[in-house]
């Protein structure tokens, strides 16, 4: 490629921001001169330009990042240093962080917020802050079960990293700076090998509760504008009345959106523990949809409907007009279960390590306005124990699940989308070929290294159930049922009371002790 193709390129990509909104036309000269110094280009393009309708700059940016490997500008050519080096190009192309805040504010006042939440979904996409072409890879169906339809998506927009980047990465010195993935400091970072660049990454401040938070979108979109509300400051999560204060604000700002946060403790918590953060989008979750399969009063709390869902997990919903009754009712729920303790279904709420006591028992709460317009809060309770017999968690997916789920239960897998490792793509397009007879199945093949070695008892249950004779067509279909019936085996053993008669009584031993009765739903006590 030569420089009068490059410069091409940067026109190509000059227009793309100019349509997209991402900078205006007294921008262009500055734009041009900034992505011509960048690439070593000495005059700008003449000539016309060809019209395009682009959703995505993918296209445009990996013909110059070909340019920046061929010219040196990438020191190696590899996914890491590319996606460093697109950042970086489209940083160029970004609004201020103040002018993006400023745009947002102005449409949220004129239009309302749910226009501003679309205008800054937009321009995250646009950016190639979230990098649209690479979600697209992501596989995702829905599976019917007796607790409504399951989805399940198979995550193919993280990269796996090059052997030479791993190894290169180990020798980069640690700066500490920024402290997470969700720190403010990462508005317009650099990034390198062990952190992603942010050059075109922007915030949008949000008053919750009174304190400062930050709403930004999350990069890997799990779903329709997965956003990311994090605290000015990095602290650690903390399930707390604080939680429902401030998720039920922040819904009533938003009332489009849903807000939850995953739990604070290990194993049944998020990814990053060290910084308070929310999770929340605009997309109906199977569990938004389950119903409610027992009816709950407590005599201190009117006004408010409480119920059980029917749901492989343990949740209790609560609803009503009052934000207060609800913080009120959640925070009494939370302190009870923090302490609660019942050995006949292996629930203990505290251990003792070294002289100190470690709490087990946490909540995963997601707030929503509801159909009605009632405030909406569905408490999930979680446990973190483990035993000899469940190292990884006695309510975490089991170890003959772990082959096709073995990460964290966290908030999105809570409310009924799988989010499946992307070497689960391979291995079960291997498994469809044994159901085809393309391939002939012999267990003695295959070492503890391969990667169908962990799927073999699970391969032979599939055989013996739909044989060798399937059309490609059948067998993707028993494929996605049956990876279908094991998430929903993982959210069986996530859930601390089990569906049988033995867990239904434990649930309400609980809500006894919480203080509430149980109704009919007329209203009757039973």
């Amino acid at each position: 490629m030569d420089s009068r193709e490059v410069a091409l390129h940067i026109e190509r990509l000059i227009k793309f921001a100019l349509k997209k909104g991402l900078i205006e036309e007294l921008d262009v000269i500055p734009s041009r001169n900034a992505l011509m110094d960048l690439f070593k280009i000495e005059k700008p393009y003449e000539g016309e330009v060809p019209e395009e309708e682009l959703n995505s700059p993918s296209d445009i940016l990996n013909k110059l990042l070909d340019y920046a490997a061929q010219i040196g500008i990438i020191c190696d050519n590899t996914i890491t240093y590319r996606d460093l080096m697109d950042a970086r190009i489209m940083g160029l192309l970004m609004p201020r962080q103040s002018e993006v805040v400023k745009k947002f504010n102005t449409i949220a006042s004129e239009e309302g917020i749910e226009k501003a939440t679309e205008y800054f979904y937009k321009l995250s996409q646009a950016s190639n802050y979230i990098r649209m072409n690479r979600i697209a890879k992501n596989l995702y169906w829905r599976v019917q079960t007796q607790y409504g339809s399951l989805e399940i998506t198979i995550n193919l927009s993280k990269p796996e990293k090059d052997p030479k980047e791993i190894e290169a990465a180990k020798k980069v010195q640690q700066s500490g700076y920024p402290k997470c993935l969700l720190c403010l400091e990462n508005v317009g970072f650099a990034g390198n090998l062990n952190h992603p660049a942010r050059q075109n990454h922007r915030v949008i401040p949000v008053k919750v509760a009174g304190e400062q938070w930050y709403f930004q979108y999350s990069p890997y979109v799990y779903y329709n504008e997965h956003s990311i509300l994090f605290y000015e400051k990095h602290v650690p999560m903390k399930i707390s009345e604080k939680t429902f204060v401030r998720l039920l604000d922040f819904v009533e700002q938003f009332p489009h959106y849903f807000m939850g946060s995953n739990a604070d403790l290990p194993i049944v918590g998020g990814s990053i523990l060290s910084h308070e953060h929310f999770q929340g989008g605009r997309h109906v979750f199977p569990m938004e949809e389950a119903p409610i399969e027992s009816f709950f009063v407590h005599n201190e709390y009117n006004n408010v409907k409480v119920g059980v869902l029917k749901w492989p997990m343990s949740v209790i919903r609560i609803a009503g007009k009052q934000k207060s009754r609800l913080i009120d009712i959640s925070s009494h729920i939370l302190n009870k279960w923090k302490n609660y303790n019942d050995l006949e279904v292996e629930i203990v709420s505290h251990s003792e390590k070294n002289g100190e006591l470690i709490p087990h028992n946490t909540i995963t709460p997601i707030a929503r306005i509801n159909k009605n317009g009632e405030f909406e809060i569905d408490l999930v309770l979680r446990n973190n124990r483990t035993t000899d017999k469940y190292p990884y968690g006695i309510f975490h997916p089991h170890e003959e699940l772990h082959h096709i789920k073995k990460e964290n239960i966290g908030l999105i897998e809570v409310m009924g989308l799988a989010v499946l490792p992307g070497r689960l793509k391979f291995e079960l397009d291997e498994i469809m070929k044994f159901l085809t007879g393309e391939q002939k199945f012999d267990p003695t093949l295959y070492d503890k290294n391969h990667p169908l070695y962990k799927h073999i008892p699970w391969v032979e249950e599939l055989l013996l159930k739909y044989g060798n004779k399937c059309n490609k067509e059948e067998a993707e279909s028993y494929i996605q049922q049956e990876v279908g019936n094991k998430f929903l085996q993982v959210l069986f053993d996530a859930g601390v009371f089990k569906r049988d008669e033995k867990g239904k009584e434990a649930f309400e031993r609980f809500m006894k002790e919480a203080g509430f009765e149980k109704i009919d739903k007329k209203g009757d006590l039973k």
